[in-house]
């Protein structure tokens, strides 16, 4: 029954897709694990369809490329050009799509995925991505409107374990914060340093 459904081009696109934007995802909200197993399931599964059925080989690479400007969109502008990252998400997005599409193929070359499905799946996929990344982009590149630095010393909360990426609660607000060690969620951290509006911290010992 599952192996039946996995060589289903239709099942398998929509698998691929899957994990792709919830890898992408994880980009945006990094520490939870829940996007990650997601990801990692559904490409697993995706996987299978992908050894097993016909595919456009240039279609898969062109999927594994749309990731790096994704990244560079979402990981680079920390006070860079707004308008440069928007550039690099759009073109991710679409080299996304485009892949996704034609990754699949029929015996007389065509695109196998049911072209409905595609455009739903796709546009959906490509909206969703937009309104994360533009949310990320905006905060990354918004100008604070207080001094970061009161926040070297203060003591917070873990929300996430940092591995060595997560969230932490400080200062009455939740950031991004990484760690050079493990920090389990729950743990009571110390902001030691900051770069922009990553905090750098440091797991609390019970006699500090």
């Amino acid at each position: 029954m599952i192996n039946n459904l996995l060589l289903d081009p239709n099942v398998g696109f929509v698998l691929l897709v899957g994990g792709f934007v919830f890898a992408i995802l994880a980009l945006f909200s990094p520490g939870t694990g829940i996007l990650e197993v997601g990801a990692l399931f559904a490409l697993l599964l995706a996987g299978y369809t992908l050894v097993t059925l016909p595919v456009n080989g240039w279609a898969i690479v062109v999927m594994i490329v749309a990731v790096f400007p994704l990244v560079f969109a979402v990981r680079g502008p920390r006070g860079g050009s707004r308008g440069r990252s928007t550039l690099f998400l759009v073109a991710g997005i679409f080299l996304l799509i485009l892949g996704s599409i034609f990754v699949f193929r029929t015996a007389q070359g065509g695109p196998a995925v049911n072209p409905i499905l595609a455009v739903i799946v796709s546009g959906g996929s490509g909206l969703l991505l937009w309104f994360m990344a533009r949310k990320s982009l905006e905060a990354a590149l918004a100008t604070p409107r207080h001094n970061l630095d009161r926040l070297i010393g203060m003591v917070g909360i873990a929300r996430t374990d940092l591995r060595p990426e997560g969230t932490v609660y400080v200062g009455g607000e939740e950031w991004t914060a990484i760690s050079s060690s493990y920090i389990p969620s729950g743990a009571a951290i110390k902001v030691i340093a900051r770069q922009g509006l990553i905090l750098t911290v440091e797991q609390v010992k019970p006699e500090e």
